[in-house]
């Protein structure tokens, strides 16, 4: 199973610091963290981590540990969440971009 999540908070920061730049890496860092040290096969790119999992309880609690870490940054969290769901497959985070690849390098060649 792969997830593709971005969290980002908003609003007032529960320690009512008025932050100067409307910034949320510091927020995502520690929702990137909780991804890392799931052990899960991940990928984090400027607008989405994505992680791969063998179950749906696997997978979503680090997604809901990963939400949890952003809270603090903010008096919400926003959550956009996109699941590709093929049971009995693994290594995909890796596998799809190669067959892309693969499919773009076949079609300049004809």
């Amino acid at each position: 199973m792969l997830i593709a999540f971005a969290v980002a908070p908003s609003g007032t920061p529960a320690d009512g610091i008025d932050r100067d730049d409307a910034s949320v890496h510091d927020a995502v860092a520690a929702a990137v963290k909780v991804v890392r040290d799931s052990g899960l096969p991940h990928r984090t790119t400027s607008m989405f981590t994505e992680i791969e999992g063998p179950d749906w309880d696997t997978v979503m609690d680090v997604v809901k540990r990963a939400t949890e870490a952003v809270m603090p940054f903010g008096s919400r969290v926003s959550l956009v969440l996109k699941a590709d769901i093929r049971p009995g497959y693994t290594g995909e985070l890796d596998a799809k971009v190669e067959r892309l690849e693969q499919a773009i390098e076949d079609s300049t060649a004809r």
